[in-house]
């Protein structure tokens, strides 16, 4: 798309332009989409957990999965819940605090809930954590906390969470489902 004499590619979420000059008389602009970088933000190595453990912050909206050991294996954009939602009239951030996964799901997860008031919003690789919050695949991730309380992260790394990191409760692990850790806002 042409604006102005800028040629843009518009990419959903994020779109930044550069003016490059070559001439005083030509002038042309590329559109980048702005890369997040989970690694920038989620520490490589931390206080070994002595068990898997997977960390959201909604401050900058990222996730990383730990070893036992503390090392950082996996990580990625993650949207919590937002400080306000129009339509419960409410804020729905996503609890802050220790938790575990005490249920899984599978593609074809969905809400119980949401859209209101029927539910039915897609949350494929589905992991309950807290009451009805859970990590969960989504095609609507962005670096902003923008969900009712659950924590969106892209597809692939929920189905990469799901199937190659999260255990949920079971008789080898003492019924105690990997732990996340929620950040405070």
């Amino acid at each position: 798309m042409w604006l102005g004499k800028h040629h843009v590619r518009l990419i959903f979420p994020f779109l930044f332009m550069i003016s490059i000059s070559v001439s005083p008389s030509l002038s042309f602009a590329k559109s980048h989409h702005r890369h997040f970088n989970s690694d920038a933000v989620m520490p490589a190595q931390i206080d070994p957990p002595g068990e898997k453990l997977i960390v959201v912050n909604p401050n900058v909206h990222a996730w990383a999965a730990y070893t036992p050991d503390g090392a950082r294996v996996h990580s990625g954009m993650a949207a919590a819940g937002s400080n306000w939602c129009p339509d419960l009239h409410r804020a729905c951030r996503t609890r802050s605090g220790s938790f575990r996964i005490y249920s899984l799901g599978s593609e074809d997860c969905k809400s119980t809930k949401f859209p209101l008031p029927r539910g039915g919003a897609p949350m494929p690789y589905c992991m309950y954590f807290n009451g009805g919050q859970a990590l969960h695949g989504s095609y609507e991730v962005a670096a902003a906390n923008i969900s009712h309380g659950c924590v969106r992260l892209h597809v692939e790394d929920a189905e990469w969470l799901r199937f190659d990191f999260v255990e949920g409760p079971n008789d080898e692990n003492g019924y105690r489902g990997t732990r996340v850790i929620i950040k405070p806002y």
